[in-house]
């Protein structure tokens, strides 16, 4: 086998960090091959939009700010997760989730599904003021799609694609519904209208607490196994920068201004460096 070019080996190493980054490589964990029997043809909206990997990660990082703000969703995650000790294997985790449902075979994807309705159906408690809350909720986990589906369509028209055409943007919640469905999930919006509406009526459920503002602090402090803390730092301000106004307030985190300029065009030239890398791949 000829010895790779500069080029490729460059290419090479990048592809390689980020799957370390994206999988639990010392645990055998490969990436999810990409299916032509996936739930959701190549090339549609849903699958260049959960392809792009800094696009995805920005919007990550907000979707899980704005949950936090949701009561049911916030203490299920402090009653039933380690995310203190492992926020880097959690938010691998959900990566992968999507990665499964979205790219898989259509059988994982439902298989994936599935595996989640049955952790859902056993996270449950009381909240501090004695209600009961459920992970299996339609509502909360209407409100958990809601922050995803909006987060990550916001950072890939802010970083990939700002002219995406309306009906694209339209179907690409029209397709994520199918999984939100499937995870039991209602109301779920079927277009940007529908969005924009249900976030609107969501904010009556959100409330702002002490433990919302120190897991929105965890999450934009954590240091990811693999990824330099100058890189985090830089897709949290991009985070923060797309969050309504009124989650930053509720959360305690200032506007970046002016000094979010530097972190988009950082962010912004390493999302292009990471598709030329992925290009081939």
């Amino acid at each position: 086998m000829p010895p790779l070019s500069p080029k490729e080996y460059l290419r090479s190493q990048l592809v390689s960090k980020v799957r370390g980054v994206f999988n639990d490589v010392e645990g055998g964990e490969k990436p999810v091959p990409v299916s032509d029997e996936a739930l959701f043809e190549k090339d549609s909206p849903i699958r260049l939009v959960h392809a792009d990997i800094v696009a995805m990660m920005v919007g990550g990082i907000r979707s899980l700010l704005l949950q936090m703000l949701h009561p049911h969703a916030l203490q299920g995650v402090l009653d039933h997760s380690n995310f203190r000790e492992d926020m880097h294997g959690r938010l691998r985790r959900t990566a992968r989730f999507i990665a499964v449902t979205t790219f898989g075979h259509r059988d994982d994807a439902m298989a994936a599904i599935a595996r989640v309705n049955r952790i859902h159906a056993e996270v449950g408690g009381t909240l501090p003021d004695g209600a009961p809350y459920s992970a299996a909720d339609p509502r909360t986990l209407a409100w958990v799609h809601v922050a995803e589906a909006t987060s990550f369509l916001a950072a890939y028209l802010r970083h990939v694609r700002p002219d995406m055409p309306g009906a694209m943007q339209d179907e690409y919640y029209r397709q994520f519904a199918v999984v939100a469905r499937e995870l039991g999930a209602d109301p779920v919006p079927l277009d940007r209208r529908e969005a924009e509406l249900l976030s609107r009526e969501f904010r009556a459920d959100l409330r702002s607490s002490p433990e919302a503002r120190d897991v929105a602090r965890l999450v934009l402090t954590q240091k990811p196994r693999g990824t330099p803390p100058a890189l985090q730092t830089l897709l949290g301000a991009e985070a923060v920068a797309l969050l309504p106004s009124f989650a930053r307030s509720m959360l305690g985190l200032e506007r970046p201004g002016l000094r979010s300029l530097p972190a988009r065009a950082a962010t912004w030239g390493m999302g292009k460096t990471l598709r030329w890398a992925f290009k081939q791949n």
